[in-house]
């Protein structure tokens, strides 16, 4: 499935593999998008993030991969960076004019899946190259479903539950934030006294009997990774704040959120373009509060949307 966003400098496609599969966030133009990072949790599984420090030379990215796979799934990155260079998109080593390579910038993040359907079943570069492709040309890969078990999300659990992937939407004033969001994490989503999500108490609580009757599946080692995205003008030294003010959407939605056994990672991306010394403070408190609102509900959206599958409960077959 391929999801074109009110942000028109974006798009974003699925392929699922049924207990794994790979999410691509593509920028629509060529020459990129500008890009930061804020990882939080501590077991990270990520590639060229040290590239998105707003000191470091190369400050446009052309795609982000979120993937299952654990470390395997990182080789997904290594197929779109070929479907972007079969494209010739890409950074011009040696000048926009200039005759030579296009290195496609590809950042990527992954979760921990393997304890879902086969270990052995990973995403590769061929699924990597295709998520982009799919992001591209608008390929409907999945039914239609644009949540829930889909792309990165199928092999992803929430504590007891089935996690997903979810996308969430605000405007602040004349600008879009939205958040694209793979929820994978070790600690719960349900208020074990209330029976409600933590992300959204006014949706229907679950059925305790059953929610405590369920068993974790094993080992105890995910995550929770997505990509913020703005079309306000922001630089990466900004674009690094609304990735960590990002992150209070997971503490809100998850408890505990960022421990020792999560690898939380977001990336932020701006696709204004050209954005001189970007937004004033007051704005930027704006996007950011939008950005945590909108990682908190994806993460809302992504638990309600999965489906059951591989020995998983869902949401939505405990919820009364």
């Amino acid at each position: 499935m391929s999801i074109y966003l009110s942000s028109p400098g974006l798009r974003i496609g699925h392929h699922s593999m049924g207990d794994t599969g790979v999410t691509a966030v593509v920028a629509a133009d060529p020459a990129g998008m500008l890009a930061a990072v804020d990882v939080r949790g501590g077991g990270p599984g990520t590639r060229e993030t040290d590239l998105l420090a707003p000191h470091n030379t190369v400050q446009r990215v052309h795609a982000i991969i979120l993937t299952g796979g654990s470390a395997f799934g990182l080789a997904a990155a290594d197929g779109a960076m070929l479907e972007l260079e079969r494209r010739e998109v890409g950074f011009p080593v040696f000048g926009e004019d200039a005759p030579g390579p296009r290195v496609p910038i590809v950042p990527a993040a992954v979760i921990f899946d393997l304890a879902v359907g086969s270990p052995r079943h990973r995403p590769t570069a061929a699924d990597g190259a295709a998520a982009v492709a799919r992001a591209l040309d608008g390929t409907d890969a999945v039914g239609g479903a644009a949540a829930g078990s889909v792309g990165a999300g199928c092999g992803a659990t929430a504590g007891v539950l089935r996690g997903g992937f979810g996308l969430v939407e605000r405007r602040v004033g004349e600008h879009t934030v939205g958040a694209a969001v793979v929820a994978n994490p070790v600690g719960e989503v349900i208020d074990a006294t209330t029976g409600r999500l933590f992300g959204d108490p006014a949706r229907p609580a679950v059925d305790l009997g059953r929610y405590r009757g369920l068993e974790r599946p094993m080992p105890k080692l995910n995550t929770t990774i997505g990509v913020v995205y703005t079309d306000a003008p922001a630089p990466p030294a900004q674009l690094q704040r609304l990735a960590m003010t990002g992150h209070d959407g997971i503490a809100r939605a998850v408890r505990p959120a960022h421990s020792p056994l999560d690898g939380d990672t977001l990336f932020a991306v701006s696709t204004a373009g050209e954005v001189g010394a970007g937004v004033d403070v007051e704005k930027l408190a704006q996007l950011c509060a939008a950005a945590a609102e909108a990682v908190e509900a994806a993460i809302v959206e992504a638990v309600t949307s999965a489906g059951p599958g591989y020995g998983v409960a869902a949401w939505s077959e405990i919820a009364n």
